[in-house]
């Protein structure tokens, strides 16, 4: 880290749209100047391992049935819709008309919820359900341009709120800690399972594969929700007409090929459920075959507060960051740890209300110390 970002009081790890939903959720806060992200990827690179720019995506209901995803369904679907409303061309977010059909099971809590707060929903009538599906609903969803999104919002928080931006690879998660950091985010995605420190077992990648098409009479978001398969239509904002195609679900798999079988299986699924948009032979031209690692975790996402204490020799050594026990006679500096992670495929849908979660942890206290010094010169 440069001097100027070492004496900064928050740590941000990780740069994907969980990291960043967090440094809005406190830029808005009036913390930016403040924060530092570090990550080994930044927006505008690509890697199989940084998740964010493949995704599709949109607001949809393949996220779970338990109380948090519900939860942040609903904050996510809020922020979707201010963020269309004052933002949407620069932020490459659209109101898109969407609909979805479940071959069987259907999660009923969950649609009963949404319907509560989903714009233009309905239940389709069985004469408008897809053959083999037995229930489906339509609605007003949002749908992402990812990578120019994340794009976005790294330069929104740079140039807007004065957040700083440091290309590091961590050997463990407390040489995140500067001389003056106070507070680390560890938004580390799927590097939660490995990186030291944090080791959770619980982590796992999810394998998709999806194509990048150009297919300009797609107009609308379509999802099918199958017994161990999903596809998916998603149209991609600020484009000449792209759509990504998909997909898969691979639970276990970070395989970073791509399969010309499974982009033959994409198509055939994805022309089967928009036939006017995908099924004539030159209406939808594969530009890429692409892959990620979905960062999922048993159990669901984790949000989690730690007390650490640092060791304090004089010297801060960044590359260790070793951790003092506490039982240790000892002098250490106490800090704090907010977990953050674990979204799977629900990132860019979850990922507001996870951030007004894990900064709601440390309101009552570490931000307000943070702040304190600027409130005593004024």
């Amino acid at each position: 880290m440069s001097d100027n970002q070492a004496h900064r009081a928050i740590v941000i790890v990780g740069a994907g749209i969980i990291g960043l939903d967090v440094a809005l959720r406190l830029c808005e806060k009036g913390y930016g100047p403040y924060i530092t992200i570090a990550a080994q990827y930044m927006p505008g690179d690509t890697s199989p391992s940084y998740c964010s720019p493949w995704a599709g995506c949109n607001f949809s209901a393949i996220s779970g049935t338990d109380a948090n995803a519900l939860k942040w369904d609903r904050e996510g679907y809020r922020h979707l819709r201010e963020l269309c409303a004052k933002h949407g061309k620069e932020a490459f977010v659209q109101r898109t008309p969407s609909l979805e059909f479940w071959d069987e099971q259907i999660p009923s809590n969950k649609i009963k919820f949404m319907s509560e707060y989903l714009e233009d929903f309905k239940v389709l009538p069985a004469s408008e359900l897809l053959a083999g599906t037995s229930f489906g609903i339509s609605f007003s969803t949002y749908t992402i341009n990812a990578p120019r999104h994340i794009a976005y919002l790294a330069e929104r928080l740079r140039a807007q709120y004065g957040v700083a931006f440091s290309r590091k690879t961590l050997p463990n998660i407390t040489s995140a800690y500067g001389p003056a950091t106070r507070l680390v985010f560890n938004c580390t995605g799927a590097s939660a399972a490995t990186l030291k420190g944090v080791e959770d077992s619980r982590c796992y990648p999810t394998r998709g594969q999806v194509l990048l098409a150009r297919a300009p009479a797609v107009k609308s978001n379509t999802m099918r929700h199958g017994s161990g398969y999903e596809t998916y239509i998603i149209p991609r904002p600020g484009t000449d007409g792209h759509v990504v195609l998909g997909g898969y679900m691979q639970k276990g798999s970070s395989d970073p090929a791509t399969y010309a079988a499974e982009t033959a299986s994409i198509l055939e699924r994805t022309r089967a459920l928009d036939p006017s948009g995908l099924g004539g032979g030159a209406s939808a031209e594969v530009l890429a075959a692409l892959t990620g690692a979905r960062p999922s975790r048993e159990g669901g996402a984790r949000i989690a507060r730690e007390e650490l204490l640092l060791g304090d020799g004089g010297d801060f050594d960044e590359t260790t960051g070793e951790v003092e026990s506490s039982s240790k006679k000892r002098r250490g500096r106490k800090v704090t740890l907010v977990h953050n992670y674990g979204a799977g495929g629900t990132g860019f849908q979850a990922g507001r209300g996870m951030a007004v979660d894990a900064v709601a942890l440390v309101e009552g206290d570490v931000l307000q110390e943070i702040m304190q010094p600027v409130v005593a010169k004024l």
